[in-house]
């Protein structure tokens, strides 16, 4: 087989047991969606039909976390040991993000050693908002301050936000509450502090940061006002500039020329959400990037694998076994 040119960072999975147990207690379905079809080998022919040569998998929402902590630990391990199988047996197609059982933190804490250091997975996965808890909330400062120990790569992915089901749409709430998730999220972690005092996470955004590249000079407000100014004293361009943003369901000539204005191509990635978007998002997101006119030959290269090549060397490692072999 030749070798494959896209590394896909927003790729989930659906372990068996994880589907089972939340069957029996009648979950079958998130945000508007049900829970899609997987197995690897879907995964695999859609990678083969369209290039990519390696996907990092991570759980999507619900997540692991119904309101039963012990039940939360269960679900995390689970998913995490099956992603590790998955990395085992084809090391180059695979990689994986950790679940975390939050909000329980000394659970997290436990987790992130288990997973990174004896599982060997590529990184974290974490949901924008727990409960009615939101990413740089005090209560979650010792997972993060593990997190910049180790220099972690940190993938957050949103959920239905806490109070989305008060405005009364009628809409399914991955069409648009997902998006403002992931952006009360950044600005959490921005005023709370997160970014300044744990330089060392690598985040990815999912969604291309959702409404953040629009918001910028909205969020950059905070610089002036007393009790956030001192949690920004780089500036919110200079946080926001750092972070990665996966192309997920973004690649139109809109949102792109947002992220070239906030940031540069060596902090975008692509992703294709498959298989909670269907396989024709994924040709779409490929076409949209490369059809793009703002970007050269060398963005494009950056986008499909170089930065995450620069994020996951276990990616370049397995590259230099198979071409031994």
């Amino acid at each position: 087989m030749a070798c494959l040119q896209t590394v896909d960072v927003h790729h989930h999975f659906l372990p068996p047991r994880y589907l089972a147990i939340l069957e029996r207690r009648g979950i079958r379905e998130y945000a508007g969606l049900p829970f899609p079809p997987w197995n690897p080998d879907v995964s695999l022919d859609l990678m083969d039909r369209y290039n990519i040569r390696t996907v990092m998998v991570s759980l999507s929402c619900p997540g692991v976390y119904f309101g039963d902590i012990r039940l939360a630990g269960e679900l995390a391990r689970i998913c995490n040991e099956y992603a590790a199988g998955l990395c085992e047996e084809e090391g180059h197609r695979w990689g994986a993000f950790a679940t975390l059982p939050l909000p329980d933190v000394d659970a997290a804490l436990e987790e992130i050693e288990y997973a990174l250091d004896i599982l060997r997975l590529d990184g974290v996965a974490l949901p924008a908002s727990i409960g009615n808890c939101y990413l740089g909330d005090r209560a979650f400062k010792e997972v993060f301050n593990e997190l910049n120990r180790r220099r972690a790569v940190v993938f957050i992915h949103p959920s239905v936000p806490p109070g989305s089901d008060i405005p009364e749409l009628d809409l399914p709430p991955f069409l648009v509450e997902f998006v403002f998730d992931t952006t009360r999220a950044v600005a959490n972690l921005l005023f709370s502090g997160t970014l300044e005092r744990c330089p060392r996470v690598r985040f990815i955004l999912a969604h291309a940061g959702g409404a953040v590249p629009y918001l910028v000079f909205r969020l950059s407000l905070g610089e002036f006002l007393p009790g956030l100014q001192d949690k920004v004293p780089q500036g919110v361009l200079a946080y926001l500039g750092r972070l990665y943003y996966d192309i997920a369901l973004s690649a139109s000539p809109a949102t792109l020329r947002a992220l070239q204005w906030l940031t540069d191509s060596s902090q975008l990635l692509f992703g294709s959400d498959f298989p909670f978007a269907p396989e024709p998002v994924t040709a779409i997101t490929l076409a949209g990037l490369k059809e793009y006119e703002g970007f050269d030959d060398h963005d494009l290269g950056a986008i499909f694998m170089d930065n995450a090549w620069n994020l996951f060397p276990r990616l370049q490692k397995a590259e230099g076994k198979e071409s031994i072999n």
